[in-house]
């Protein structure tokens, strides 16, 4: 889903002199500059340059980057240099080998360096933010919401902050979920700016979450709005279910996952309805568990496992009620595998909610039941 897109702005965001911590007494080794230069979204560039009264022998740039993990993650990275008494060194963070940051993210790091005497210092972390400086951002701010626009009003950016804040109330009344922690939006004024902040995306790529840095990056305007709250609806529900239910052991099946964001959408697309209703008649819908996996590049079949999801989400919710998909998503956040946790809330395993949604699906398009009363009801 990442690409790369225009051209990156240079940002150089001088950080000064570190202070050294750990530094054997009386030694004459010194980092005397650090900086950073920022290309977004293709690589940070660490600069620096110390000296010492010995011949440097050893540089070594540590960092962390600020995302959700079950442990401390830190990265170290071997510097190359030409040896000597004063030092230049720099290294590349190539972001195309990792996949890309989003915009927002914040990074930790600190230098390591010794030298021939077998002195070692070893500086204070220092921080830097991965902007995506090519815009000049405003924020608005609701709840644990942050957008950040700089195409369009205020009052723009007020609708699509008012599109979030209803999203995450349908939500949260349809499944108990909310949000936990504060997340970002950040609202790109068409497709293509979208897509030249990622790495390698999808042409077609509309918006996309991490879920892990809590940043949601949309392409949206004035001109697709009503497309674009459907979509920050579906992803904001990504968010929502991913930190509700985390947990180190394992996901949500795919068809939970991707049927809760179609469901926070509100009434079904008339491509995923049509979709659902074709393989209903012909009796080719796929099964659960083949919609636990991740679903196929095919448009069509794609369509149809989007449509599907949505109808599993819909007859649990309509059947069972909103208590029992509360109950659910607990039962995933303690990191249960996906038969048990059906089996723990609703008492039949993939296969058992299988059958019974096949013929509750069946019943749904009976020739007595019109498109139209079941579009008013949310079923399709």
């Amino acid at each position: 889903m990442r690409r790369l897109g225009l051209a990156a702005a240079i940002v150089f965001v001088l950080l000064g002199l570190l202070s050294p911590s750990g530094v054997q007494a009386q030694t004459s080794l010194a980092v005397t500059s650090s900086t950073v230069e920022v290309s977004f979204p293709l690589q940070m560039v660490f600069i620096m340059t110390a000296k010492s009264e010995t011949s440097i022998s050893d540089i070594r740039l540590r960092y962390t980057v600020e995302q959700e993990s079950f442990a401390r993650v830190t990265s170290e990275a071997f510097v190359p240099f030409a040896r000597g008494t004063t030092v230049n060194a720099r290294w590349t963070l190539d972001l195309r080998r990792i996949g890309g940051f989003p915009p927002g993210t914040t990074l930790h790091y600190w230098w390591t360096v010794k030298d021939g005497s077998g002195a070692r210092i070893e500086t204070q972390p220092a921080t830097i933010v991965f902007d995506d400086n090519r815009y000049k951002w405003q924020v608005l701010n609701e709840g644990l919401v942050d957008l950040y626009w700089y195409s369009g009003t205020r009052s723009f950016a007020s609708e699509v902050m008012s599109a979030a804040q209803d999203a995450l109330t349908r939500l949260s009344k349809g499944t108990g979920a909310q949000l936990k922690k504060p997340i970002k939006i950040y609202a790109y004024a068409s497709t293509q700016d979208l897509l030249g902040a990622l790495m390698f995306p999808y042409e077609w790529t509309g918006a996309v979450t991490f879920s892990q840095f809590g940043t949601i990056a949309i392409g949206i305007s004035q001109a697709n709005l009503n497309w674009g709250k459907r979509a920050i609806a579906h992803e904001l529900a990504h968010m929502v279910t991913h930190q509700v239910t985390s947990n180190p052991y394992s996901d949500l099946p795919r068809w939970l996952d991707e049927g809760l964001a179609v469901y926070d959408e509100g009434i079904l697309d008339v491509s995923f309805s049509t979709a659902l209703k074709r393989a209903v008649d012909t009796n080719s819908t796929m099964s659960v568990r083949t919609l636990s996996s991740p679903f196929s590049a095919s448009s069509e079949l794609a369509a149809l496992s989007y449509a599907q999801s949505f109808s599993f989400v819909s007859y649990l919710i309509t059947t069972y009620g909103e208590d029992k998909m509360r109950q659910l998503l607990e039962v995933f956040s303690q990191g249960s595998t996906y038969d048990q946790a059906l089996l723990t809330v609703y008492d039949f395993d993939s296969d058992g909610l299988n059958s019974k949604w096949k013929e509750y699906v069946i019943d749904l398009f009976k020739p007595s039941k019109t498109s139209v009363g079941l579009a008013a009801r949310g079923e399709i």
